[in-house]
């Protein structure tokens, strides 16, 4: 898994795509925010649900648009929702990489470190293996990523760098910034599948 290789690709692959990527940020930023607003109106029970539809199947949309675009694919207003046709099954793998992480971290700070890196593909599983068992996709991450946590972690600090670039533009910097992580993700899976394979 090349980092400088990765990074190259994914800014390829953004290239003439920032404005799409940009509205389908923005449509879920906003309806996320909505509601977020609206359920936390419903004491308890509008958090989960909150939890439970939006945050994951989102989530799987992002990483759905990504792959697609190491694919060379042209992304649309429409492809924000595009996780949700598989809302059940993005929420279970949410649930569980969020639950096994922070059982983890009850160890110390650093295994729930090692397992995030471990469990960090299992949505992109699950983005190509529509209502593939939860349980599978991260088992199947936690073999992908055998011996190359290290090289997620070192490829996640060099973004740290263009993070403080987002910041100090007052978030302008992040339209370009945010893309380009998400690209490069979408590559690392790749590489790593293909080495896998």
């Amino acid at each position: 898994m090349n980092r400088i290789e990765l990074k190259s690709q994914a800014k390829q692959q953004i290239k003439g795509k920032i404005g799409i990527l940009f509205v389908i940020w923005l449509i879920i930023a906003v309806i996320s925010g909505i509601a977020s607003l609206v359920l936390s109106l419903i004491p308890f029970v509008g958090s989960i649900a909150n939890a439970i539809i939006v945050t994951p199947a989102f989530t799987l949309s992002i990483v759905r648009v990504y792959l697609n675009i190491t694919s060379n694919a042209m992304p649309s207003a429409g492809d924000a929702f595009c996780g949700f046709d598989d809302f059940w099954s993005a929420f279970k793998v949410n649930f569980l990489v969020g639950l096994f992480t922070f059982l983890w971290s009850l160890l110390f700070v650093i295994p729930g470190i090692i397992k995030s890196y471990s469990y960090s593909m299992s949505m992109y599983i699950l983005a190509e293996n529509q209502g593939k068992a939860a349980l599978e996709c991260i088992n199947e991450s936690k073999l992908m990523t055998n011996g190359y946590k290290m090289d997620l972690f070192v490829l996640s600090l060099s973004f740290i760098g263009w993070a403080l670039l987002g910041v100090i533009t007052f978030g302008i910097a992040f339209i370009w910034v945010i893309p380009y992580i998400n690209a490069t993700y979408a590559n690392a899976y790749n590489s790593l599948k293909s080495v896998k394979a």
